[in-house]
């Protein structure tokens, strides 16, 4: 008993100290392992990248207002509501794309929406 109160408390400590989750499992069907920071979600998938590209489009149009984007880049950046939010895609390999989804609302992290549009690009890209 001690023990594990001693890692859950380690656990709850390095955590809070780094701000950073990592996580095993699934989003949106996927399987694999994603990556949660205080203002991000992130996670790398074998989806292509024209068709990540085009999912994270298509969600970026229903979700709020294109600022910026760039095909070349894979970056976008969303006004949704008051928050900004910064989405990059980056080819890991020929057949593995990185996605990061940053939001911020007033210069505060807004995880929660990062984590709903992140879901939203993996599922619509399927």
């Amino acid at each position: 008993m001690k023990k594990a109160a001693f890692l859950f408390v380690l656990a709850a400590t390095v955590v809070n100290l780094t701000g950073c989750w990592f996580i095993v499992g699934g989003a949106a069907g996927a399987a694999g392992a994603y990556v949660m920071g205080k203002d991000y979600m992130e996670g790398n998938t074998d989806r292509p990248y024209e068709s990540l590209w085009n999912a994270t489009m298509t969600v970026a149009r229903i979700r709020g207002k294109i600022q910026q984007e760039d095909i070349a880049g894979g970056y976008v950046e969303v006004a949704v509501d008051s928050t900004l939010v910064k989405i990059h895609l980056t080819r890991v390999s020929q057949s593995a794309t990185k996605v990061k989804v940053a939001a911020r609302k007033h210069h505060m992290p807004n995880l929660t929406l990062a984590q709903e549009i992140f879901i939203k690009i993996m599922e619509e890209a399927k």
